[in-house]
């Protein structure tokens, strides 16, 4: 297949098939923690994370307010993350993704979640809601509550699982196993929701063979989307103070984009890719520091998709 030149099928693609123009994404803030912040599984958080819960690129958070007010805050940080991007929409009319990334965003009580996602999923300008969470952060309530909306517009939730493997799953201090993740993906899917899958490449003392492995696992289930993430090491993790103690082999451009060549060729066509690398915010990154030249490897995946002659499913 060709999605409009591209040899894989690309988010970008995704949108305008669905919604017949550019759908840019924005970045919020649903106010939430993690339960592996708040003491409930630890309190230092997955040890790649960052202070700001993965959520450096959101625009501001409002304060929590009653459930009256919250509309007229979600707007109007959904103002505030268009001002942000308006560079790169040039004159284009709006069409967006609201995108809660910042930490778990389903960890909250359900007549929460549903005044804030109801006020982002009825801007007239959003066309899919996605909600960046945990497996174990899904009780029955919340998928409902999910399943009501995707009835207004698309609900996507994006899943952390970064590894299938137990033992890097353990030194990353992810806090759920394997079942449990299995579990969330059957019944958000039994209500008709898309999940999207985060994978991250690079995790110490994984092999290459054992990353391919996540990414074929994960083609053989039933989820709609997949996000492949570089490791970063970031200032104020417990991920960077190991790096500083004991460091640790990164990954270089050459590897990283021959690694991700051979993901691409694992996925059936009908999965989404979301992402084939990933912006880690230029005044934290620590390593690797050629990630953070984005052209330069946009460019280079580009020209070297072109030389294998690599497409998405061809290794099926």
């Amino acid at each position: 297949m060709d999605w409009n030149g591209k040899p894989y099928h690309t988010l970008d693609w995704e949108l305008k098939r669905r919604f017949g123009t550019k759908v840019y994404k924005l970045a919020l803030d649903g106010g939430m923690t993690c339960p592996n912040r708040d003491g409930t599984l630890g309190s230092g958080g997955c040890i790649f994370c960052s202070q700001g819960g993965s959520g450096e690129f959101a625009a501001p958070r409002f304060a929590l307010c009653s459930p009256d007010a919250l509309q007229a805050s979600v707007h109007a940080q959904i103002g505030q993350a268009v001002s942000r991007i308006s560079r790169k929409m040039g004159q284009n009319p709006g069409a967006y993704i609201a995108y809660f990334q910042s930490y778990t965003n389903t960890y909250a009580p359900v007549d929460y979640l549903e005044a804030l996602f109801t006020a982002a999923i009825r801007h007239p300008e959003v066309k899919v809601l996605s909600i960046a969470t945990r497996p174990d952060c899904l009780p029955e309530d919340v998928l409902d509550l999910c399943a009501r909306l995707n009835r207004i517009k698309p609900v996507w939730l994006e899943l952390g699982l970064q590894t299938i493997h137990p033992g890097t799953a353990a030194f990353i201090r992810r806090g759920y196993g394997l079942s449990c993740f299995c579990d969330a993906l059957a019944r958000l899917r039994a209500r008709g929701l898309e999940a999207v899958v985060h994978v991250i490449l690079g995790l110490p003392g994984e092999t290459r063979q054992q990353m391919l492995e996540t990414v074929a696992w994960l083609a053989a289930q039933d989820i709609q989307g997949i996000k492949l993430q570089l490791l970063h090491v970031l200032k104020g993790t417990d991920l960077a103070a190991l790096y500083a103690r004991e460091p640790f082999p990164v990954m270089d451009m050459e590897a990283y984009i021959d690694l991700v060549l051979d993901c691409i060729a694992l996925l059936p066509p009908e999965i989404t890719v979301h992402r084939i690398t990933g912006d880690g915010p230029k005044n934290l990154l620590i390593a690797p520091l050629w990630s953070a030249d984005k052209r330069l490897v946009l460019n280079t995946f580009t020209r070297r998709f072109r030389e294998r002659g690599i497409t998405q499913g061809c290794s099926r």
